[in-house]
């Protein structure tokens, strides 16, 4: 019998990301400045690294500027390959971290018979990157990630603790649709999806800008079924 989790119909991703990519282009290097403390990233990003063998690659989906994620892979030798909506992260994280691949790319543009097919990986890094899209595509962008992986791969994702689905927020004098979970619920999702989830941490985050209003962040390190 087929694995559900193997069952991705490309119907199903029918992204409208209007304006997300543009905000964005917009805040560059603000976003950095906005988050200037990224403990749990940095350390969910660790793991990967101690998990990770050499010569190994990794997908940083969501990658914005290439700070910390991609720039912390690269320096352990990982080869690393990021993509993300907005030109604009892109050029940066290039400039950030010169030894990457990075793309300017969809996530539903990577799922199976997708226009762009970048292989397959050992680890991918979802840090913040699934709240862009609404809920009714994050379990299909699960899947693609699973598909991506390589069997018994590694995925550290993280999520803002919220129960609200492409809800509009003002962020750095821009505005962007996000969508979130309680954690029991993110858990279900993410299991559903063909996913073991070996560790879960949380952290209470203030942003350094007025408009963003303190956060849960939650942390997620999963390994992918065979």
């Amino acid at each position: 019998m087929s694995n559900p989790a193997d069952e991705l119909d490309p119907g199903t991703l029918r992204p409208d990301r209007t304006g997300q990519a543009e905000a964005f282009d917009a805040i560059g290097e603000r976003y950095d400045e906005a988050f200037p403390h990224k403990e749990g990233q940095v350390a969910a990003a660790e793991w990967l690294v101690g998990a990770l063998p050499a010569g190994c690659r990794a997908l940083d989906l969501g990658c914005g500027t290439g700070l910390p994620t991609a720039g912390q892979l690269a320096a352990a030798g990982v080869e690393v390959v990021g993509v993300d909506l907005s030109d604009g992260m892109v050029t940066l994280a290039r400039d950030h971290v010169p030894d990457g691949m990075f793309h300017r790319a969809d996530i539903a543009d990577l799922r199976p018979g997708g226009p762009l097919d970048l292989g397959r990986f050992d680890a991918v890094t979802a840090f913040f990157s699934l709240l862009m899209l609404p809920r009714a595509e994050i379990p299909v962008a699960l899947r693609t990630i699973r598909h991506l992986l390589v069997p018994r791969g590694l995925l550290a994702l993280s999520m803002v603790e919220a129960d609200v689905d492409d809800f509009e927020i003002p962020f750095l004098g821009n505005s962007i649709r996000v969508s979130g979970y309680l954690r029991d619920e993110l858990r279900e999702v993410v299991e559903a999806a063909g996913f073991e989830i070996l560790d879960e941490s949380s952290y209470s985050y203030a942003p350094a800008a007025a408009d963003i209003q303190p956060e849960v962040q939650i942390f997620l390190r999963c390994r992918r079924h065979a």
